[in-house]
C-alpha cells in the first residue's frame, strides 16, 4: 500500500429536520453573529425561514448574503467575503447546492485572512485562517459540503478552483427534508453528479487510496439504488436521504482521490454555455468512461458489480456494461442526451476542446492520456 493521507470535515451530522435546529448548533459553538450565504430563488421559496426563525430564538444576530448565482464569478465572492467582514460575523454559514456553499467556503476565507481571491487558486495556496463554516447542502450532488475545493467563473469558458484543507469545514449538515421539494429533472441532473464524483474518485490515476475506494464503492451503491425512486417519488425521504449521504460519501471520496477528466471536459460547457453543472457531467460522462475502458477495465468492472451485481462474464464486459448503462440514464432520467440539445454545435467544438486542455489540474488524474484531439473526439461523439 502506498503512503496516503486522507482529510474530511471535522464533524458530520445527518438529521431530518436538523436545519430547523441549526441556531442550537450555532449557540453551542458559542457564535453571537453568523453570515448565511445562499441564493435569491432558496430565499424566496421560504426555505431559511425556520432556520432563520431558529437562530433568532438562540439569540444569534444574521444577516444573509442571497447574491450567489450558478457557477459564481470572482465578484460574487467578493462581495461576500466583504458581507462577512461588514457584519463582523463570527461563523459563516453555506445553504443551498454547490455554488452556494463554494461561495460560503471563500467567504469564510477571505474575511478571516484577507487574502486576494487571486492569490489562492490552485492546489495548497491558501494560506488562512478562516472564520468557523458550517455547510447545509439543499440538493444531493456535488458534495461541496465536504470538500476542500471550491470552484470558481474566472472569465468565458473558463473556471478555477481554490483547493486546500482550510475549505472543509467544522460541521456539515445532512438534512433530506431540504430535498423533499427538488424537481425530478434537478434530482437527476445532481444525482449523476453525485455518481461522476465517485466514479471518477474511484478510477484516478493519483491519489487514490483504500478509504475513498470504500466510500466511492458506497456511494455508487447508494446512489444508482436511489436516483430513480428519488425521481419519480419525490416525497420519497428515505430516498432522498440515500441520496444526499450518497453524495456526502462521493464527496468525502473525491476530496481526497480527485476527479478527472468527466469534470475537465464538462466546465468549459457549463462555463460557456451556461449548462448546470451536474447536466455538464451527465452528457460526456459514458464518452469519457469508454474513453478510458483499456485503462481501469478492472476498476469499471468492479463498479459495475456495486451498480448491476446481476452483470456477469469478463472484466472487459463488465466494464462496457457499465458504460452502456451510463450512456443511457440521462434518457432514462428524462435530461437532455447530446450536446446540441444544450445548445452547442460541431463549431463550438475546438474552442471547448482548448478550455478543456486548460484544466490540468483535473487531466493528470485521468487514467488515460488525454489530448486536445482526444477532447475534440470526445465533444464530437457526444453531440
Amino acid at each position: 500500500m502506498q503512503d496516503f493521507d486522507f482529510n474530511t470535515a471535522r464533524s458530520l451530522s445527518v438529521m431530518r429536520g436538523g436545519a430547523t435546529r441549526l441556531g442550537e448548533r450555532v449557540s453551542t459553538m458559542g457564535f453571537k453573529s453568523v453570515l448565511v450565504v445562499t441564493d435569491r430563488d432558496l430565499l424566496a421559496a421560504g426555505m431559511l425561514d425556520s432556520t432563520l426563525r431558529g437562530l433568532s430564538a438562540c439569540g444569534v444576530a444574521h444577516h444573509v448574503f442571497s447574491d450567489v448565482v450558478a457557477d459564481p464569478p470572482e465578484s460574487v465572492i467578493v462581495d461576500a467575503a466583504a458581507a462577512a467582514s461588514a457584519c463582523n460575523a463570527e461563523c459563516v454559514i453555506g445553504f443551498g447546492g454547490g455554488s452556494s456553499l463554494d461561495a460560503a467556503k471563500l467567504a469564510a476565507l477571505l474575511a478571516r485572512s484577507k487574502e486576494p481571491l487571486s492569490q489562492v487558486y490552485g492546489v495548497n495556496q491558501a494560506q488562512g485562517p478562516r472564520l468557523p463554516l458550517i455547510l447545509v447542502p439543499t440538493t444531493a450532488g456535488t458534495g461541496s459540503e465536504v470538500t476542500p475545493i471550491s470552484i470558481v467563473t474566472t472569465g468565458p469558458g473558463e473556471k478555477k478552483g481554490v483547493v486546500s484543507p482550510l475549505l472543509l469545514p467544522d460541521v456539515a449538515l445532512l438534512d433530506a427534508e431540504l430535498t423533499l421539494g427538488l424537481p425530478p429533472h434537478v434530482t437527476a441532473a445532481t444525482g449523476i453528479d453525485a455518481m461522476v464524483h465517485a466514479i471518477e474518485a474511484y478510477t484516478s490515476r493519483r491519489l487514490k487510496n483504500p478509504i475513498s475506494d470504500c466510500l466511492a464503492r458506497d456511494a455508487l451503491r447508494l446512489l444508482a439504488g436511489s436516483l430513480h425512486p428519488a425521481c419519480h417519488e419525490g416525497k420519497n425521504v428515505k430516498a432522498r436521504e440515500d441520496m444526499l449521504l450518497g453524495a456526502c460519501l462521493a464527496g468525502i471520496a473525491f476530496a481526497n482521490s480527485p476527479v478527472a477528466a468527466v469534470h475537465a471536459l464538462a466546465y468549459p460547457v457549463g462555463a460557456r454555455f451556461h449548462v448546470p453543472h451536474g447536466l455538464s457531467n451527465a452528457l460526456v460522462l459514458a464518452p469519457v468512461v469508454r474513453f478510458n475502458l483499456d485503462a481501469a477495465t478492472q476498476q469499471y468492472a468492479q463498479i459495475c458489480d456495486v451498480i448491476m451485481p446481476e452483470v456477469s462474464g469478463t472484466e472487459r464486459q463488465k466494464a462496457s456494461a457499465l458504460a452502456d448503462y451510463l450512456g443511457k440514464l440521462t434518457a432514462e432520467l428524462n435530461l437532455p442526451t447530446r450536446l446540441r440539445d444544450v445548445g452547442i454545435a460541431k463549431a463550438d467544438i475546438a474552442q471547448l476542446a482548448i478550455d478543456a486542455m486548460k484544466q490540468t489540474r483535473l487531466l493528470v488524474n485521468n487514467p488515460r492520456e488525454l489530448t486536445e484531439a482526444d477532447a475534440v473526439a470526445l465533444y464530437e461523439e457526444a453531440l
